[in-house]
């Protein structure tokens, strides 16, 4: 960790006076303006982050607030616990802060938002991001494969006999959209599968993953209007899935009787929902119990003061069969 010492070598000021203009202590206003720019440059330059507990020490404050949540897959938990996109930058910086010794991501939709890579690497905290695939050496990552999860959905359509199958794909800037569409597109050059291009739609660009259940209620609508014939839907994920059974109801079109439904991921509501939603699962428990293997050796590493490099694995998902797909009879 770079330390006031470090500050004031770099600045050419004494200790002394580099503690006071970044503690922003009484003193700090008899320090001249010239002065206090030429400390605070050094500092941001370092990536110097003031240690806050020994601030806390002084001040009796800690500055934190503690969340306990029982269940996170409690609707109540979840909009009481929100995600604020303009917020989580500002997270990164408490944590690092508070000098976590690691630091675990669980990236959704909302890590296209912000630039939490240079924050991390700069960092030099050991990280793991849980749900992106990276290439660097800095920060390990964990995802599931994607291209083999869609290889297994559309697989599992064609065995049950469908062949004439929509598709509603991923926003195109999301980095699951294009491995998965590949794992279709696999799929259908080895079996003879054809992909009719007017049964092939994509969810909108969004940073919410809620919002792919109206997309997919609406992009469902679009495809009962095309009047092109089709048996089974392959949806992005299972809120699109869950917006496109809705869809078909309304329609009067039965799931599974008249059209199969298959979605992604493997959300709590998929097995409790009406009919039951078949999907591949994310085997997240996996994902985060590796994950914490990781961030562990991580932190030993540097502990120990020796050279550990980021791992990046690919977990294989799981298709769960459940009520929304059928056998073409």
């Amino acid at each position: 960790m770079v330390t006031i010492r470090d500050v004031a070598r770099e600045s050419g000021f004494s200790s002394t006076t580099v503690s006071i203009v970044l503690n922003n202590a009484p003193l700090a206003r008899y320090i001249p303006a010239i002065t206090k720019k030429r400390i605070e440059r050094a500092a941001k330059k370092l990536g110097y982050r003031p240690n806050l507990f020994a601030r806390s020490l002084r001040s009796k404050r800690s500055h934190t607030v503690g969340v306990m949540v029982f269940d996170m897959t409690d609707p109540f938990c979840t909009l009481v616990v929100h995600n604020e996109r303009s917020r989580f930058e500002r997270y990164l910086e408490m944590l690092l802060d508070r000098r976590v010794e690691g630091l675990i991501v669980v990236a959704n939709w909302l890590f296209l938002d912000i630039n939490l890579l240079a924050d991390l690497e700069k960092s030099s905290v050991p990280a793991v991001i849980i749900g992106r695939e990276l290439d660097t050496d800095q920060i390990s990552s964990l995802i599931v494969d994607n291209e083999l999860g869609a290889h297994m959905a559309i697989e599992h359509l064609y065995a049950l006999g469908h062949r004439k199958i929509a598709f509603i794909r991923g926003p195109k800037a999301l980095v699951d959209t294009s491995p998965r569409w590949k794992g279709i597109r696999n799929f259908s050059k080895t079996s003879g599968l054809e992909l009719d291009e007017r049964m092939i739609m994509d969810l909108p660009e969004s940073r919410d993953p809620i919002s792919s259940f109206d997309a997919g209620y609406k992009l469902t609508e679009e495809l009962i209007k095309r009047r092109r014939p089709f048996t089974a839907i392959v949806a992005f994920d299972d809120m699109t899935a869950f917006g496109t059974i809705r869809a078909l109801a309304k329609a009067g079109i039965r799931v599974p009787d008249q059209c199969s439904v298959i979605g992604f991921d493997d959300v709590a509501t998929c097995g409790i929902y009406t009919p039951s939603l078949t999907t591949v699962r994310q085997p997240l428990e996996t994902m985060g119990a590796q994950a914490v293997s990781i961030l562990v050796d991580g932190i030993n590493a540097v502990l120990e003061k020796r050279e550990s490099s980021a791992l990046h694995r690919k977990m294989a998902p799981e298709l769960v069969v459940r009520e929304s797909t059928r056998a073409l009879s």
